[in-house]
């Protein structure tokens, strides 16, 4: 009954407009005031020894990482040099846009921050070579998602910091999901240009292609950087995300000379904002976890599930459909911190790997996204585009069905998922 209570509240509260993070700490603090002697002193103290991780540091890094690569000229020169080597080709401006995604999904760990860098590039370049602008704002929107699932991610340093799963293990098992989906999109993408004639961009010549590369290659080293140097044991995600950090602000002061002094309050500011809005939610999260663990929420769910008999694909077809209904009104990490503590007892018993679930996880929350009301990715576009959202959400609706598309198949081979994890980081 108070479990019923505490939902209640927060989807009351959620529905008036109140913030995410802000619904979760009222809707827990009214229930365990109504209806236990719990210390509510302890609550503060459980909030910063849950923010009180190492790995979660990783995240203001790798959001400040994303925004000095926007600000400072590594995603632009990386866009050039793709559009010069293929811009010019049936649907390559399309292609452009998704390779440039995926490339800034290996820096950021943020969905919206790629939309946002790329989409600004990208979106007038697209409609000025033909292509139709609801098409490519759905095309964005969609590629952005990329952002949480190709590593760095930053749901999945969420996930495995609340379900105690190594970090690097969940980057790597990101890799081939990842290409899979961005192969599809690419795949998609160039059919669509070739049947309609679409995106035939300017050629250029081979000097100017090599410029643009060459021009290139400091940013389009960051990846192999950050990735690098976890896989190979030199440092922790944390400390990669520093070393981004840094290694982005050489070049964009000493070789690209596009930041500036003046950018340095927008940048913090951004980055302090976003970093913000993640931890209070976590903090909140935390609190709510808490009162459920404390009236052994997840015990009496794993156990309904296990005299009920579902198998794993149906638990996997219950979990998914409660995920994209959460998507389509909550926030990636939101949702992972909520649902999470209910449901690693039921995955543990049904043998299923974490990380397997991680990466259908994320899948699904990328779709979250791009679902409305409150698919981050959808207001960026559209902030991007000047238009309706609406607009944005008929052309992102084909993506959707795409993508979900791409999710059954993750259910279905867990290999794509667990095949780097299990033969390198053993």
């Amino acid at each position: 009954m108070t479990v019923a209570l505490l939902f209640s509240l927060f989807i009351i509260l959620f529905l008036l407009n109140v913030p995410i993070a802000i619904s979760l700490a009222m809707s827990t603090i009214a229930v365990i005031m109504a209806t236990s002697d719990f210390n509510l002193m302890m609550l503060p103290q459980r909030m910063f020894a849950g923010l009180n991780s190492a790995p979660l540091m990783a995240i203001p890094g790798y959001i400040l990482a994303g925004v000095l690569m926007s600000r400072g000229g590594v995603s632009k020169y990386l866009i050039n040099s793709l559009r010069a080597w293929i811009g010019h080709l049936p649907g390559g401006l399309s292609v452009v846009t998704i390779l440039s995604c995926m490339i800034f999904a290996a820096i950021s760990g943020s969905s919206p921050a790629t939309a946002a860098a790329i989409g600004a590039i990208m979106l007038p370049a697209m409609t000025k070579g033909g292509y139709p602008k609801r098409y490519t704002m759905g095309l964005i929107a969609a590629s952005g998602t990329l952002g949480i699932l190709i590593p760095p991610s930053i749901p999945l340093i969420v996930f495995g910091v609340t379900a105690d799963v190594s970090i690097g293990k969940l980057f790597m098992a990101g890799i081939l999901p990842g290409l899979f989906l961005g192969g599809v999109l690419l795949a998609s993408a160039i059919f669509y240009a070739k049947k309609n004639g679409y995106g035939v961009g300017e050629k250029h010549s081979w000097s100017e292609r090599w410029q643009a590369t060459l021009k290139a290659i400091p940013g389009a080293f960051l990846p192999v950087l950050i990735l690098g140097s976890i896989y190979a044991g030199v440092a922790t995600p944390t400390e990669a995300a520093v070393v981004a950090v840094f290694y982005t602000l050489i070049i964009s002061i000493f070789v690209y000379k596009e930041l500036h002094f003046r950018d340095i309050r927008p940048i913090l500011q951004e980055t302090i904002n976003t970093s913000s809005m993640i931890f209070l939610i976590i903090a909140a999260a935390l609190m709510f976890a808490l009162y459920l663990t404390n009236n052994q929420v997840p015990n009496k769910v794993a156990q309904w599930i296990s005299d009920s008999n579902l198998n794993v694909l149906m638990f996997f077809a219950v979990t998914q459909l409660m995920f994209f209904v959460m998507g389509t009104f909550l926030e990636s990490v939101s949702i992972i911190l909520i649902t999470l503590p209910i449901l690693l007892p039921i995955i543990k018993h049904l043998g299923i790997d974490p990380i397997h679930f991680a990466i259908v996880m994320t899948v699904n929350m990328e779709l979250a996204m791009i679902t409305p009301p409150v698919g981050l990715n959808l207001f960026v576009v559209s902030s991007m585009a000047k238009e309706r959202l609406e607009e944005v959400v008929r052309g992102v609706a084909p993506f959707i069905v795409l993508m979900i598309a791409v999710l059954i198949v993750f259910v279905i081979w867990p290999d794509i998922s667990l095949y780097l994890p299990r033969h390198l980081m053993q």
